[in-house]
């Protein structure tokens, strides 16, 4: 075990919040900052992780501050991390003058190929594979995993889960973006960390990924605000039609609820996280009771 560099240290529900800074080499070496939330029944006995990634513009402190999802932690008896969602600090590249849809605080949950950016865009092996050896090696944490996000995290919770189905037991989403080749928000993000290549793309795509989708059933659930300004405004950053008609298309197992009325923001969230929690616990302690 490490020792570890805390932070912040907040007890709430009936547990500890602790906010721990690591090295993180898949970030180019710099130092990172995660959060991670133990029911204090973790003291006696290993538990499941529910891994949370936050959309645009967010740290690991927007989930912390806004979900209420702690007490949901404690009831279902699972630990919740809440990685960054891009590399920071001194060094880390970014698109001058900067913009909220692209590089820090916009990280896309994918490995970056293009010169500029591939030595500290790795959120996608940082999310995967370092940090979840971090938390396992440093926390009361088990193996069991499960992942959820919302907006560019729900993109990356959903891909990361496709693509790695023999790690997570079922992920979920709040407002993914499923369908990130076909948005502004996607081309964008893609082009500038993958370069032009679209069959690159489509790896960090759900709705692509869910089309040739061979693993277990994931026991994906969505939820969707129907007056979410990114669904109903201008333009559909979203994409929920076109990942919904692709899963049933390839005749994979996804609930998709559109809520009436919640907008993009944490009041939905909120409202809905309970859910998800014990939608991932359950799944989680029947796994590791089998």
């Amino acid at each position: 075990m490490a020792s570890l560099d805390v932070k912040a240290s907040i007890r709430v529900a009936q547990g500890l919040l602790r906010r721990v800074q690591h090295t993180a080499g898949s970030l180019g070496g710099l130092p990172s900052i995660f959060a991670i939330y133990e029911p204090d029944v973790s003291k006696y006995k290993k538990l499941p992780v529910v891994y949370w990634l936050s959309g645009l513009t967010c740290t690991d402190e927007n989930f912390s501050q806004k979900a209420g999802a702690f007490q949901a932690a404690c009831d279902n008896e699972v630990i919740l991390v809440m990685p960054d969602t891009s590399p920071r600090g001194e060094g880390v590249p970014d698109e001058e003058p900067k913009v909220y849809d692209f590089g820090v605080g916009a990280g896309f949950y994918l490995n970056a190929t293009t010169e500029k950016y591939k030595k500290h865009y790795n959120m996608y092996d940082y999310v995967v594979k370092e940090l979840p050896q971090y938390v396992e090696a440093n926390f009361p944490a088990s193996n069991l995993r499960s992942i959820c996000g919302h907006s560019m995290g729900g993109h990356g919770a959903l891909t990361i889960a496709m693509k790695n189905p023999e790690m997570y037991t079922s992920a979920s989403a709040f407002a993914p973006i499923c369908n990130p080749m076909n948005v502004p928000w996607g081309t964008k993000a893609l082009s500038l960390y993958l370069g032009d290549d679209k069959e690159a793309w489509k790896q960090y795509d759900a709705t692509e990924l869910i089309k040739s989708y061979k693993g277990r059933d994931l026991h994906i659930l969505c939820d969707q605000g129907t007056a979410d300004n990114f669904l109903t405004g201008e333009v559909n950053q979203l994409q929920p039609l076109a990942l919904i008609a692709a899963a049933q298309e390839a005749k994979i197992p996804v609930t998709f609820r559109m809520q009436a009325g919640y907008d993009h923001s944490y009041y939905f969230i909120s409202t809905f996280i309970g859910e998800h929690i014990a939608h991932h616990a359950k799944l989680l302690h029947a796994r590791g009771s089998a």
